[in-house]
């Protein structure tokens, strides 16, 4: 029997139709987008057709819109651009933001820049105000909030951050929109959003693309020199079998993502009821299980005095796929920085157990995903 994967956060499988889309431009022999032959052509129309098919999901106009490496590069070139281009002026973020982030912020302060970031409260969400307070600290020139944690799920009050702006009305706000993307509906004009970064990979597409959205009138300051490809912004020879097949893997996503939705919101509270009900001592980490500020795909469970990193392993020889907190710190002994922003010691900060569910998470996934992490859990106890 297969492996269950309850790890979508982390990376999402090729979706089929993806993966088929993907084989046949691979081997259809396309050129460099910058050669003038035919090939060349081929592969230039085709990037043309992905960036007017990402955009008319995204519902942003195809100027917009930047093809680029991963969220993470997304992330960075449109903090560090804002940075070069705005001067002496500094950057906010939230404290439980994805590592990109926080990475971008450590590069800009080491370049002089004034840096802030902002706490939040125990279920993870950060007060507006307190956001303008330290924007206004440093004379933001950039203020950079998630739309949704990949640790535990909490959604943030993006729509109430431009009007606790309102005193510094030409400061840049970009969210990281990663794991939002699929998950919950975006309305980046409505938000006030100046910049939005995406990932291909956390919705079945395929890893190494992602997308940076940059409102028109937007000015950023290219971090990388090169070609000029992506309006200068992201210079290299483009892959433009992978942009047309993550273009695919993002219409199919936001095509069912209304159903999606509601599929995962359910199996998320069997879950939690059955994990609650069988280890009565188990905690979830972030918004309580029925907030609508949640991600409906993600759990963050601790159980205490079971290391979150041996219980992922324990669960993996066991036949479950899961996280100890975000994939890409997961080689690390330190405490999940997201759950001491929280609040937790640093103990119960090792503890927590990401399960994220995606597009082909079944009911019966889920059933066993419970009895493997029940017997699993108690074994460890047992053993204490």
């Amino acid at each position: 029997m297969s492996a269950i994967y309850l790890d979508h956060n982390a990376t999402s499988p090729l979706r089929p139709e993806v993966r088929a889309h993907l084989i046949e431009l691979l081997d259809s022999e396309l050129g460099n987008p910058s050669s003038l032959h035919a090939r060349g052509r081929r592969a230039r129309h085709l990037i043309d057709t992905a960036r007017e098919r990402a955009a008319a999901a995204l519902g942003v106009h195809e100027t917009e819109l930047v093809f680029t490496a991963g969220g993470t590069e997304s992330i960075q070139i449109a903090l560090l651009g804002a940075a070069a281009a705005a001067g002496a002026r500094g950057l906010v973020a939230t404290r439980i933001e994805h590592s990109a982030v926080l990475g971008a912020l450590e590069v800009a302060a080491e370049r002089g820049a004034p840096t802030r970031l902002v706490g939040v409260d125990a279920h993870g969400f950060v007060d507006p105000d307190e956001v303008a307070s330290a924007a206004r600290g440093c004379a933001a020139g950039l203020v950079s909030v998630q739309a949704a944690n990949n640790e535990i799920g909490c959604v943030q009050p993006l729509a109430a951050l431009r009007p606790a702006l309102r005193e510094l009305p030409d400061t840049l706000l970009h969210t990281d929109a990663v794991q939002a993307l699929g998950r919950i509906p975006l309305d980046l004009a409505g938000w006030g959003i100046d910049l939005a970064s995406f990932s291909a990979h956390k919705l079945g597409g395929p890893a190494g693309v992602g997308w940076l959205w940059v409102r028109r009138g937007v000015e950023l300051r290219a971090p990388l020199r090169g070609g000029g490809q992506e309006h200068g912004l992201r210079p290299g020879t483009e892959p433009a079998a992978l942009w047309s097949a993550a273009a695919l893997a993002l219409e199919l996503t936001l095509g069912e993502q209304a159903q999606a939705r509601s599929r995962w919101s359910g199996l998320a509270v069997q879950i939690w009821e059955e994990i609650a009900r069988s280890v009565p001592d188990a905690r979830l980490h972030g918004p309580a299980i029925t907030d609508a500020r949640r991600l409906p795909n993600t759990l963050n469970i601790g159980l205490p005095g079971v290391d979150g990193k041996i219980l992922a392993m324990q669960l993996d020889l066991a036949g479950l796929c899961a996280s100890a907190g975000s994939a890409c710190a997961s080689g690390s002994a330190a405490p999940s920085h997201v759950l001491l922003a929280l609040g937790l010691d640093e103990d119960r900060a090792r503890g927590g157990l990401r399960v994220s569910l995606g597009w082909n998470t079944s009911a019966e996934d889920c059933k066993r995903a419970v009895e493997i992490l029940r017997g699993v859990a108690a074994s460890l106890r047992a053993t204490r």
